[in-house]
């Protein structure tokens, strides 16, 4: 496969991914929907905006049309936040090459129809379009673009064409490995969010490094439980894009979703928080698309429960948290 590339979003994450592959050579094009962003780049090889400070490769092409971003390349990046997800994804379909593959990077659930950003582009995207993947793991953007060692995992259908994404992407410092359970990839990506704004809120309440690994664990068990119902294998959830990614977000000072719920534990309205920021928290928005999920699906998410509780209904955290502790006590491997 030949290296000429589109990524679609020029978040913190888009952007690191689009310098990783400028990197290795070949045309990588970025798409920004903020004109300053793009012109930012341009001239000054940064993205101010969303990763300040880090130096990005003067070949990397930035751009605000998605047919210019799109043209004639072999594939595509999609990094878009899922709320914006099916408007970017419509406006790129006429423009999208035919055979292209497409890889997912953004980690969340569209709000609306409750779809995996996988499902929404294949449904979204013309049917002329190469097959889509999904890539997730522990890989905060600033320390992938200071190639400190990151690990991720690519999923989609097995074949040659995933092997050639994989070695298109991995770098000495950015190790891919490949699944074929996408379902399960995406919803570790997702998922993790949710409990580490829960992770966030434990540590803002001062409630202490056991409270925390005992989130953490309980977290993951509902992680798991919802997978294993819309089809997902269990066994993705131990790998980078479930226990992985889910330990980094939950305890990295990097996590915008952790920070989120720092803030909830320490007493600050969910509205203040969210209007002083400039990136997105993903968890805020998936706590709802996964509490539904699991009302759908019919199984138990305390620890989602009470987020959404503190997020959106004004609950006490402490009170939350003690709610939790105080269940009606049951086996630690009953699924039920």
């Amino acid at each position: 496969m030949s290296r000429s590339l589109a990524v679609i979003g020029a978040g913190a994450w888009g952007t690191a991914l689009a310098a990783l592959l400028a990197e290795k050579g070949g045309q990588v094009r970025l798409w920004a929907f903020e004109p300053e962003v793009a012109a930012g780049i341009a001239a000054a090889h940064e993205n101010k905006l969303y990763l300040p400070g880090i130096s990005l490769p003067a070949a990397l092409e930035p751009t605000t049309s998605l047919e210019e971003a799109v043209f004639g390349v072999d594939a595509v990046v999609f990094v878009v936040p899922s709320h914006a997800a099916a408007k970017v994804a419509a406006a790129l379909g006429p423009h999208l090459p035919a055979g292209a593959p497409v890889i997912t990077a953004t980690k969340g659930i569209e709000p609306e129809k409750l779809r995996l950003m996988s499902a929404l582009l294949e449904e979204t995207l013309p049917a002329r379009r190469g097959p889509v993947f999904a890539i997730s793991g522990p890989s905060f953007a600033v320390e992938v673009c200071r190639h400190l060692p990151t690990a991720v995992v690519l999923a989609g259908p097995a074949g040659p064409q995933a092997a050639a994404l994989q070695g298109l992407l991995m770098t000495p410092t950015f190790r891919v490995y490949l699944s074929e359970d996408r379902c399960g990839v995406e919803l570790g990506g997702a998922l993790k969010n949710v409990i580490a704004v829960a992770a966030g809120i434990v540590d803002g309440l001062g409630l202490g490094h056991n409270t925390r690994a005992a989130l953490i664990t309980r977290g993951l068990a509902e992680m798991v439980r919802l997978g294993t119902a819309m089809g997902a294998d269990p066994r993705t959830f131990a790998g980078l894009s479930g226990m992985g990614d889910l330990v980094l977000t939950c305890t990295g000072a990097l996590s915008r979703n952790r920070a989120v719920g720092v803030q909830i534990g320490q007493g600050k309205k969910l509205a203040d928080i969210l209007a002083g920021a400039r990136t997105v928290a993903e968890g805020v928005g998936t706590a709802k698309v996964a509490l539904t999920l699991a009302g759908r699906h019919h199984v138990e998410m305390p620890i989602v429960r009470e987020v959404c509780a503190v997020l959106f209904d004004g609950k006490d955290p402490r009170r939350a948290a003690m709610d939790l502790m105080e269940r009606a006590a049951r086996p630690e491997l009953d699924r039920a």
